[in-house]
């Protein structure tokens, strides 16, 4: 009888302890462990896997059809948009994320980009390191109190950002279409369209998955809507912000400035219009970074495969069609 193998196809961690902890207690399991992002190789990897784990390489319908014995593949993520959904509910593969981690990570760095925007901090800080001590750089600066944060998405994240930033004495409305105004309700916020949310806001964050729905959601119209003095903030996915749109809001001075954590190709390539504007602070999508988000991220992934190994059924499972 061949052993059960599980194949982690790529991976940044210094070490994967968590999973093998996991996975010790499957008698007879192999793991095989690969820094792969190549979608020509990857059928190779995985074609005789019960189970793969995978961080950014593309699963492809290619890298699908050349799984003979797969049962899962566990994303170490909370977005699934570089596994091909459909190609692995056709073939009966469960997909599996993890939308519980890294909730107030990426609530609290989409917060302190909200907070650095409206303060300037990127202002005064490069103005005080050029030898100026003057305030009046970071004119206009309005309080927090009384204004609009926008939040496109109403998941787990921007529910924390929404429930952190009451504090502040925001008005906080929503857009997305899957919830029920009652549920937006009972959070304090006003569920509205998104040419009202664009409108009305003087923050926006961004925190929808990826899909062929949001992608570009946010473009030159929605741009377009928005106030002279409002921000936007990205914590999700690059693609769902028209980059290009953005980029040319912000020369213009349409918009006020932007904090983004993600693009739309990642690394930010050198030649990137964002990289010259003073009115965007940038971070290296590390909003869901802490070493607490990391280990929980990693055993969570272990426990889902390990779960369907042992004849289970997941507890994060995207294509549920699988259990009709």
């Amino acid at each position: 009888m061949n052993k059960r193998k599980v194949v982690i196809t790529d991976y940044w961690y210094e070490t994967l302890d968590e999973e093998k902890t996991v996975f010790a207690r499957l008698e007879g399991l192999e793991l095989e462990a690969y820094h792969c992002k190549d979608e020509d190789r990857l059928p190779e990897l995985v074609r005789d896997a019960d189970a793969v784990i995978v961080q950014f390489a593309p699963i492809t319908r290619k890298v699908i059809e050349s799984m003979q014995r797969c049962k899962v593949i566990v994303r170490y993520a909370i977005g699934v948009d570089n596994i091909d959904i459909a190609a692995a509910t056709e073939r009966g593969i469960y997909v599996v994320n993890v939308p519980d981690y890294c909730i107030d990570e990426v609530s609290d760095h989409a917060i302190a980009l909200l907070m650095a925007l409206n303060k300037k901090l990127f202002v005064l800080n490069r103005s005080v390191h050029e030898g100026k001590w003057d305030y009046t750089v970071s004119k206009p600066l309005f309080a927090l109190r009384g204004r609009t944060l926008g939040l496109v998405g109403f998941g787990r994240i921007p529910m924390m950002v929404a429930e952190k930033m009451r504090a502040f004495g925001m008005e906080i409305l929503c857009y997305d279409p899957y919830i029920k105004p009652e549920t937006a309700s009972e959070c304090g916020v006003e569920k509205v369209e998104l040419d009202a949310l664009m409108q009305r806001s003087d923050f926006i964050s961004v925190h929808c998955p990826l899909n062929d729905e949001t992608r570009h959601l946010i473009g030159g119209h929605e741009l377009s809507l928005m106030k002279r003095t409002a921000f936007l903030i990205n914590t999700a996915r690059g693609a769902v912000v028209d980059e290009a749109a953005l980029a040319a809001a912000l020369q213009s001075g349409a918009i006020a400035g932007a904090g983004l954590d993600v693009l739309e190709h990642e690394p930010i390539s050198k030649g990137s219009p964002l990289l010259g504007l003073d009115n965007v602070i940038l971070t290296p999508h590390n909003g869901w970074y802490s070493e607490d988000a990391t280990l929980a991220l990693q055993r969570k992934v272990a426990e889902e495969a390990a779960r369907v190994l042992e004849g289970g059924v997941p507890k994060n499972l995207v294509n549920k069609s699988l259990l009709k």
